[in-house]
């Protein structure tokens, strides 16, 4: 799994539940030498580190893309919840470079070949980072810091790929709001900050503004 050390997220100002500094936290995580990979089965268990979790959020026409986590999810504890969050750990196998100038390429990369495990997007889309999510109150959100992406389609052309992947629907935001205790947390985060991070989707940070505050 690629981690950072938990000490470098309090350098730059631990939060709990989820901030819109993008810029701030990526500038600190995301370059040489920071972002490391460990053993999943270490990762998962130590607190001292945070998975980077790509999340992304995929909307059209005012709504989002939703669906909930079935019995093959990877993160068992996570089962049975839905959620508007596409992504997952980003593995050595995403051979990405990471005392490499360009680590934001490779980033980039590798959050969309996730996303191609579990979906199938059939669109055009734009790709802005718009948020970091971070929930210390539990046992899985200690041990993950999520990347919010917010991918604005042309079309909602989304196809599973993955089992674990049912009922998979775009929603308006009224209709997750009665659906909201359904939600796993980092998806009722997101929900309370829809319209901000819609706004961030339309301005927000893409791949060449991320690369250069990256590159020094």
């Amino acid at each position: 799994m690629l981690v950072v050390e938990r000490n470098v997220l309090e350098r730059a100002g631990m939060f709990q539940g989820l901030t819109l500094d993008v810029e701030l936290y990526l500038r600190e995580l995301l370059v040489r030498g920071v972002p490391r990979f460990m053993p999943r089965s270490r990762a998962e268990a130590d607190p001292a580190y945070k998975q980077l979790i790509p999340y992304v959020i995929m909307t059209h026409g005012g709504k989002y893309l939703s669906y909930i986590r079935g019995k093959r999810a990877g993160e068992t504890r996570l089962v049975g919840r839905r959620s508007i969050g596409i992504g997952g750990h980003i593995n050595p196998v995403d051979e990405m470079p990471l005392f490499d100038v360009d680590f934001a390429d490779a980033y980039f990369t590798a959050v969309k070949r996730e996303v191609v495990e579990e979906v199938s997007v059939e669109a055009d889309y734009e790709d802005r980072v718009v948020a970091l999510l971070n929930d210390d109150s539990t046992e899985v959100g200690e041990v993950h810091l999520g990347i919010v992406h917010h991918w604005t389609l042309e079309s909602a052309k989304v196809r599973k790929r993955e089992q674990m992947i049912t009922q998979m629907a775009f929603m308006s935001p009224a209709e997750l709001q009665a659906v909201r205790d359904s939600l796993e947390t980092w998806s009722r985060l997101c929900l309370d900050h829809l319209d901000e991070m819609t706004k961030r989707g339309q301005s927000g940070m893409q791949l060449r503004p991320v690369r250069e505050l990256l590159g020094d």
